[in-house]
């Protein structure tokens, strides 16, 4: 009877101790692909300008600001944080304090943490697999669209995936070791922990699978493994901890106000907006729902990975994946406990079933860029899986399975580029031909009697063929991707068509179909809810009533903000703690950055967070703190959405007069009843 079974360590002979170094074949391979990423990475980054200029206004106030900086707060001033733990600002605040801020200070360092990712999951299946399966498991992470599209951008999934990957490393070397077990579980918490003032609970999904690896194949006894955990625990909370205990035991006067939160509070804001409240859907601040509405994921279930937006950002290799995951725990079959191949399926395959429906079925704001968090997974799995098939290939089980999963790929990548049915046509029959032919090598090659050297040659040409099959969607996708200027509050990679509201292009947001920001023309294009460019147009109101949503996601950007408005800032931020305040946070980014002065961010990144209220906001105008109030690009009140953000805005048109800078209403509050 033909089985799977592959005991890792009874085909691998232990490692020689040398002290020489030598320049062999895989050193060379994985040189060249980390150098290939870093290509394809770094390649015409700048096109992508300030990418979200929510984060990168928060960059430029932690280049001016070590306050700024510790906090992560908005503005220079520290009236209020984004609405994240600061971790990915800390280390492009750096970048931009060495290299001066601007577009490559900012994004380069979030390029090279993806090249980092890849180098880290091509050793961690390299070490308990083969060099070519780590090369395979770093390609699928590198050429991943939604991976493209976020290490080249700066929202904070690139630091996130970084301190992940290595986590996952830093657990198989505890699996690996006996005498130091203990020591890597600790780093791994610590990553982990730092995982936390990156992207807060996102870093916790992989919890499980970290440590039900260690327990399960953890090399000392079970008393010693446990205690480790519970190391590995303490290092977690520590690492996570500090920074929450300074902002939480600091009184709220010597610190900024902590955006998203409805009480000024990091606690809160863990467990409710960016918590558990992502899971439930009651959402404190929340700009909606995910229940049923397209816009913020669509109806919860299995299939909404593999549809919309979010079968085009990642799900090309889903079915292999799950297929390989399987394969992993078949090939492990009744081996020992401490089993690297069960160690492994539990260890990456776990990241990828719990992230995986924790994504599907969370009922709060989900976004198509977040499934980067599932691409290291899926290229480690493969890998893994792949080297154990393809050294059995001359089996009819594995070769059946290769087979197999050949085909489940190239229908599905033809699926997925069906979905662009005018976008490069050719290629999805290329795709599923090729899907086709290699399936047909795969399952015929080993039937014949060839020459070892013939046999060689056509296994080479028969894997070459896999793995094009499998990579050409998502590398199309992903090379697309790579072309395209990337900019707003929710990019999408590869080209338009797959639905959504993705906003991926240009000028980013829901493209302009929402509106733009108070004190921008919308000159932005996007992505539409049907997948066809939008334009962002000029807007009273942000597209909704009060704001609304265009409000509060961006639009025009930088380009929006006019040379005469971005003198005035400059000119009347002498004396004055902000030379401005306006409704949102994305509303005050492309101001400040443009004008380099910092502008006060009224009611946080949506607008709906009690900061400042009405009497806070009156008394820092008595006070002389802030010059001006910014209203809408073409003419009106930008008022934000029920709650202090439309008192002030009310308060102030009321109170001051209006008048118009460039295509920008402007207030200035040093004049009038109010002041």
């Amino acid at each position: 009877m033909t089985t799977l079974t592959d005991p890792v360590e009874a085909t691998r002979p232990p490692r020689a101790i040398s002290t020489q170094y030598t320049l062999g074949r895989d050193k060379v391979l994985y040189g060249g692909l980390l150098v290939l990423t870093a290509i394809a990475y770094l390649w015409g980054l700048s096109k992508n300008g300030y990418a979200n200029e929510y984060y990168a206004a928060a960059v430029q106030a932690g280049s001016t600001s070590w306050k700024a900086w510790f906090f992560g707060s908005f503005d220079s001033s520290s009236f209020i944080t984004v609405d994240k733990t600061p971790g990915s600002l800390w280390v492009m605040g750096l970048s931009a304090r060495i290299f001066g801020f601007n577009s490559w200070s900012m994004l380069v360092p979030q390029a090279l943490m993806g090249v980092a990712s890849v180098g880290f999951v091509y050793v961690s299946v390299r070490r308990w697999f083969s060099a070519n399966a780590g090369l395979l498991a770093g390609a699928i992470l590198a050429m991943t669209p939604v991976a493209v599209l976020m290490f080249r951008f700066n929202n904070p999934d690139a630091l996130l995936i970084l301190l992940l990957c290595a986590g996952a490393w830093a657990v198989m070397r505890a699996i690996d070791s006996v005498k130091y077990s203990a020591r890597w579980m600790i780093l791994a918490g610590a990553l982990v922990g730092f995982g936390f003032l990156t992207k807060m609970l996102q870093a916790f999904l992989i919890l499980p699978a970290f440590g039900l690896a260690y327990l399960v194949a953890g090399k000392p006894a079970l008393g010693k493994r446990l205690l480790h955990l519970v190391l590995a625990t303490v290092s977690l909370i520590v690492s996570a901890g500090w920074w929450v205990a300074i902002v939480e035991l600091l009184p709220a006067s010597a610190r900024p106000y902590v955006g998203g939160s409805s009480d000024n509070s990091i606690l809160e804001l863990t467990l409710g907006y960016n918590g558990l409240g992502r899971l439930s859907g009651n959402e404190s601040g929340s700009v909606g729902g995910g229940v049923g509405n397209p816009g913020w994921g669509g109806a919860t279930g299995l299939q909404r990975l593999f549809g919309g937006e979010f079968g085009s950002q990642i799900s090309w290799l889903m079915p292999a994946a799950l297929l390989a995951t399987v394969v992993l725990v078949v090939a492990a079959g009744k081996a020992p406990r401490t089993n690297k191949t069960r160690a492994f399926a539990l260890l990456w395959g776990g990241w990828l079933v719990v992230t995986g429906l924790v994504f599907s079925y969370m009922q709060g704001i989900i976004h198509p860029y977040y499934m980067i968090a599932l691409a290291p997974a899926f290229g480690a799995v493969i890998g893994g899986a792949m080297s154990i098939l393809w050294r059995r290939r001359a089996e009819w089980l594995p070769r059946a399975t290769l087979a197999g999963g050949a085909l489940l790929t190239a229908g599905w990548s033809f699926a997925l580029l069906n979905g662009t049915p005018t976008w490069h046509p050719w290629l999805r029959w290329v795709v599923l031909i090729s899907g086709v032919l290699a399936a047909g090598l795969v399952l015929l090659l080993p039937e014949l009697k060839l020459h070892r050297s013939a046999a060689r040659r056509a296994g080479i040409a028969a894997a070459a063929v896999l793995t094009f099959s499998a990579l050409a969607g998502p590398t199309a996708y992903s090379i697309d991707t790579i072309s395209t200027a990337h900019a707003g509050a929710i990019p999408t990679a590869g080209p338009g068509g797959m639905g959504g509201m993705g906003g991926g292009r240009g000028g980013g947001g829901f493209g302009g179909r929402m509106g733009t920001p108070p004190g921008q023309t919308g000159t932005g294009t996007g992505t539409g809810a049907t997948g066809q460019p939008g334009t962002g147009g000029t807007t009273t109101g942000g597209g909704l009533p009060g704001g609304g949503v265009g409000g509060f996601l961006g639009g025009g950007g930088t380009s929006g903000v006019s040379s005469e408005l971005v003198t005035l800032l400059q000119n009347g931020a002498k004396g004055y703690t902000w030379a401005a305040a306006a409704v949102t946070a994305n509303g005050a980014s492309p101001l400040q950055i443009a004008s380099g002065e910092p502008i006060m961010a009224i009611g946080g990144f949506n607008g709906t967070d009690p900061a400042p209220s009405l009497a806070e906001f009156e008394q820092l105008v008595a006070q002389g703190k802030v010059h001006y109030f910014i209203g809408s690009g073409g003419g009106g009140m930008m008022g934000g959405r029920d709650g202090t953000s439309s008192e002030i805005a009310t308060w102030v048109s009321e109170n001051f007069t209006a008048q118009t800078v460039g295509s920008t209403t402007v207030y200035d509050l040093s004049t009038g009843t109010g002041a």
